[in-house]
C-alpha cells in the first residue's frame, strides 16, 4: 500500500512539473513576442508594433541605421520619426528629427504645448542614447553616466522644472555634447523641444568632412590676405 502511495505521489509530481512547464513556456514566448515588437524606437502604433520594420533604405547617411528603428529620411535629408496626433484624427507630427548640420549632430524629441505623449520619455533617452553609442567616444561607464544624466534632463522637462531657453548643459566635456530644453520658432507644432547637439561626432560623412576642409581653407586664406 505504501508502495501505491509512494508511485501515486511521485505520478502526481510529474503531472505538476509538466504542467508548470507547459505553462511557462507560453508565458516566456509571450514575453519574447512582446518584448521584439516594442524594440523600436519610432513605433507608437499597435498595429506598426506588429509588423516586420522596412528593408535598409540605400544612403550615404551615417544614420540610415535608424531605418530600423521606424524613422524615414525627409527631402532635407534629415530622419524624422512621425506619430499620430492622439488628440486630432488624421493628423501627424514629427515627433523625433536627428540630422547632420555643418559636421554637427543635432537631435530633437519635440513636446506640443510643452507635453510629453506617453511613452515619449523612456523612448526619447532611447533615441539620444542610440545616437551617443553611435557617434561619441565613450566609454561603458560613461555611457551609463551619460544616460542618468538625460534621464534627470527629461524628468526635469517633464516634471516643468526646467523652462524653455536657449541655454544648453554640458552633459559630456570631451564630445562637447550638449543638451537643452527650448522653444520651437519655426515648423507646424506649436511647442517646445528636448535637442541635444554632438558637436564634433565621430564618422562624419564625406561631404561633411569635405565641407570642413572648404571651411579651413577659406579660413587660412583670410589668414593669408
Amino acid at each position: 500500500m505504501k508502495i501505491i502511495t509512494h508511485l501515486a505521489s511521485a505520478l502526481v509530481l510529474q503531472v505538476l512539473a509538466l504542467a508548470a512547464m507547459s505553462y511557462i513556456a507560453p508565458q516566456e514566448s509571450i514575453a519574447a513576442f512582446q518584448q521584439q515588437t516594442t524594440q523600436r524606437i519610432c513605433s507608437f502604433d499597435p498595429v506598426a508594433d506588429l509588423l516586420p520594420s522596412l528593408p535598409s533604405q540605400r544612403s550615404n547617411s551615417l544614420l540610415a541605421y535608424l531605418a530600423k528603428e521606424g524613422f524615414i529620411q525627409n527631402e532635407e535629408g534629415a530622419w524624422v520619426c512621425y506619430v499620430n496626433d492622439p488628440n486630432k484624427q488624421d493628423r501627424y507630427y514629427t515627433l523625433f528629427k536627428v540630422q547632420e548640420i555643418d559636421g554637427k549632430l543635432i537631435a530633437s524629441s519635440f513636446l506640443e504645448n510643452g507635453n510629453l505623449i506617453a511613452g515619449q520619455e523612456s523612448r526619447s533617452i532611447n533615441f539620444f542614447m542610440t545616437l551617443v553609442e553611435r557617434h561619441m567616444n565613450t566609454s561603458q561607464e560613461n555611457r551609463q553616466s551619460v544616460r542618468k544624466y538625460l534621464e534627470t534632463f527629461v524628468s526635469l522637462v517633464q516634471e516643468k522644472k526646467i523652462e524653455a531657453s536657449r541655454r544648453g548643459f554640458l552633459f559630456d566635456q570631451p564630445n562637447r555634447a550638449l543638451v537643452l530644453y527650448h522653444s520651437l520658432s519655426t515648423g507646424e507644432l506649436d511647442g517646445t523641444a528636448i535637442t541635444i547637439n554632438i558637436q564634433s561626432p565621430n564618422n562624419l560623412s564625406a561631404e561633411s568632412v569635405s565641407s570642413e576642409i572648404k571651411t579651413s581653407l577659406r579660413e587660412r586664406l583670410k589668414l593669408n590676405r
